[in-house]
């Protein structure tokens, strides 16, 4: 299904408004995430249906979802999603989609051009997407927010770029990936490529986490009182919150992205950072509190315009 509405909350300073680009199931649970059994999924069932698993297809539930933060005067876009009219053969939910995601975007005052930065916390399909656009007039895919620059973790531009792509054993999705929604972005002048950490402005500042891809990186926000991680693909589904040893099925160092992940969840926990992951349906976004040697759910984010996250 689709979501037409974007959801917004305030933190300090920082607008975070939610573009939902599609949302529904996805894969069988236990393809997901393999090392959760049947029971985990069953003894969670209360609050993992219908946002995050349905019981009756045993599929897991996602988003693909971008978020948008206003700070310091300025637009940045977290993940651009899949794209429309992409040749993704290996993927069926991604390709040739025709989602009208730019229709969304508009509809919640954002025009490409008023896009000042790009942020994608990796470089798998559902995440570069919208980094370009189709131009029949110049018959090739350029940069669709021609104001922005693109921040690209180092580690994944080299892993899945051409420098790596012959001779390195990468997939053909991978090239197509790269070559559709990666390349233009720097044949246009408009990528910084960053490693380790990268500060964006006075509430924003992007951290290396990577397991999941060699590159993977989260979006800390602070500003106020208020924090915030956006934390990409460590978290596929709500269940990995529980035992972050649980990797998905598409990490690529499942070791290293476990450790990662309760690295960034340990301190989420701490430090009360909401914790907003790509793909979680529902509301999105949700604390997270230490129990026994995993962790818990402390609450959801809410949305209503103006009142930020309820806690």
């Amino acid at each position: 299904m689709t979501n037409e509405s974007a959801q917004t909350i305030v933190l300090g300073d920082v607008e975070i408004i939610r573009i939902v680009e599609w949302q529904g199931p996805f894969a069988p649970a236990r393809t997901l995430v393999p090392d959760a059994g049947a029971e985990v999924w069953k003894d969670n069932e209360e609050w993992l249906a219908p946002d995050h698993w349905a019981p009756e297809s045993d599929s897991a539930v996602m988003a693909l979802q971008t978020w948008v933060l206003r700070s310091g005067g300025r637009t940045v876009l977290v993940d651009t999603g899949v794209g429309d009219g992409r040749e993704r053969p290996h993927s069926p939910h991604f390709h040739r989609r025709q989602d009208g995601f730019l229709g969304r975007l508009e509809r919640a005052g954002i025009s490409p051009e008023d896009v000042d930065v790009v942020v994608n916390t990796h470089l798998h399909a559902d995440h570069v997407g919208w980094n370009t656009r189709y131009s029949e007039g110049a018959g090739e895919w350029v940069p669709t927010f021609p104001n922005a620059r693109y921040l690209l973790p180092a580690a994944d531009d080299f892993h899945f770029g051409p420098a790596n792509a012959y001779g390195g054993g990468l997939r053909e999705e991978d090239r197509l990936i790269y070559g559709d929604s990666v390349a233009p972005v720097h044949r246009a002048g408009l990528v910084t490529l960053w490693d380790g950490s990268h500060r964006i402005d006075e509430n924003l500042v992007l951290e290396s986490a990577p397991g999941h891809t060699p590159g993977s990186a989260v979006l800390r926000l602070a500003s106020g009182t208020d924090r915030a991680v956006f934390v990409g693909d460590l978290l596929h589904s709500p269940v990995q919150i529980l035992d972050p040893t649980r990797a998905s099925c598409f990490c690529l160092d499942a070791a290293g992205a476990a450790d990662s992940r309760r690295r960034i969840l340990e301190r989420a926990a701490d430090a009360r950072e909401l914790v907003v992951p790509a793909h979680f349906g529902g509301a999105g976004a949700a604390e997270v509190r230490r129990e026994g040697t995993g962790f818990a759910l402390a609450g959801w984010a809410a949305y209503d315009g103006t009142a930020g996250v309820r806690r």
